[in-house]
């Protein structure tokens, strides 16, 4: 099967034109800026006629046709807590979002800690959904910051990230050795930045203090001595800062990068959309910051030191958040968001917010999807960017409705995903 995108705008991260698209098999086969009609077949009596085909055109003032994005870090609750989310709604919610692939947390219940727990999540995703779930290991088993035996076990190229989200390993001699068991074994480290002797006190320390750690840990089992794979390419580990909220943190990180250390870092729509006073104090972890803070990690995103946007999608339910739960949904809000305050607050170009969104994330979960470009997969999300609506969280697919954003107006719809 064979299908035309006719007249629409183009836009990854590289391009942005009004064109064509040609898909068959489920991969792009040609992106021009005209494509002509693959040829059909004759049939006596009723002349032409191609049931291999299907045309769509596009006449429509600001619809544009975007690669899927896909999320490095999303928590769907299951299993352990599938009255928040479980596999299904938190994939329809992706979807709804513009998503095909999601990278999930392993806070769960119980705690992902095994190649065989996460393995069989994502089979079961498999049996419900067609987009891509990559599950994550805890660092530590069961995130008490004490055992990783089930890391030595791990076999190399097996599991993409491990990450203790939500807790972060206090033990500052466990951190080392996982960090060398982890550049061994070419794993990339995803950190939650958070001291927690600070944590009833100064969230603002709590993340400047562990970034610094971390950093300083990196730098140190980088800089021991040279190793290689067995195809002689170098081993140098990979450390990934989650949800980067403060002025400190994002500059700690940048002059990391400017070290040459292989360290990235992602941050969230609702950190760069409003500041805690504006969000009216809403909780999430790490904490809605301040003016300043946004501006820093503005900079740092047009500077190019911010690697990719991720949701950090929490669901919660109701009972929960009045109990102090922290987090909030954000895999069907993340791009009007980021569209609004980004591209359409004259930050960024379109181009460059689909390299956040899309081309950065997919390329570290190692995906053939983020481009539109002649082999890559079909996996496509189509926008109307002037459509001007409120957040309506009854609409959602989300099992929880947990946001301050709520009523807030936006640009910038997702009209449709397709894979």
């Amino acid at each position: 099967m064979q299908t035309l995108y006719r007249n629409i705008r183009i836009v990854d991260d590289t391009q942005d034109f009004i064109g064509c698209v040609l898909v068959e098999n489920s991969i792009i086969t040609q992106v021009a800026k005209s494509i002509d009609e693959p040829a059909y077949d004759i049939i006596p009596t009723y002349g032409l006629y191609n049931s291999n085909l299907i045309v769509r055109d596009f006449t429509g003032e600001g619809v544009v046709l975007m690669p899927a994005f896909t999320d490095l870090h999303s928590h769907f609750r299951d299993p352990g807590f599938t009255y928040k989310e479980d596999l299904q709604t938190g994939c329809e919610a992706a979807i709804n979002g513009g998503y095909t692939a999601v990278n999930l947390m392993p806070n769960t219940n119980p705690v992902c800690s095994s190649l065989k727990q996460a393995r069989e999540i994502e089979k079961r995703t498999k049996e419900n959904s067609e987009i891509t779930v990559n599950q994550t290991l805890s660092m530590t088993k069961d995130l008490k910051g004490v055992d990783i035996e089930h890391l030595k076990s791990l076999p190399k190229k097996e599991i993409l990230f491990v990450t203790d989200d939500g807790n972060g390993v206090q033990d500052e001699e466990l951190m080392r050795e996982i960090f060398g068991l982890c550049k061994e074994k070419n794993i990339s480290i995803m950190s939650h930045a958070e001291d927690a002797r600070y944590s009833h006190t100064d969230m603002r320390q709590a993340e400047n203090e562990m970034t610094a750690r971390d950093i300083r840990i990196f730098e140190n089992v980088s800089m021991m001595h040279s190793r290689e794979d067995h195809n002689g390419s170098p081993i140098e580990g990979h450390l990934h800062f989650c949800h980067v909220s403060t002025k400190e943190a994002i500059e700690m990180i940048t002059n990391a990068q400017k070290k040459g250390l292989n360290v990235t870092c992602e941050v969230t729509p609702h950190h760069i959309f409003a500041t805690d006073e504006e969000a009216n104090h809403y909780r999430v972890n790490p904490p809605l910051r301040t003016q300043d803070d946004i501006d820093a990690l503005i900079k740092a995103i047009q500077h190019g030191n911010v690697f990719a946007i991720a949701t950090d999608h929490a669901p919660h339910s109701v009972e929960d958040k009045e109990k102090g739960a922290p987090g909030m949904i954000c895999l069907e809000l993340a791009f009007p968001l980021c569209y609004t305050k980004l591209v359409k607050g004259g930050f960024l170009k379109l181009s460059q917010l689909v390299k956040l969104l899309s081309t950065n994330p997919s390329e570290m979960m190692k995906l053939n999807k983020g481009k539109i470009a002649k082999g890559m997969n079909a996996e496509f999300v189509i926008a109307e960017l002037n459509q001007k609506y409120k957040i309506d969280t009854s609409t959602m697919a989300s099992k929880s409705k947990n946001t301050p954003f709520n009523g807030v107006e936006v640009f910038g719809k997702i009209v449709e995903t397709i894979m």
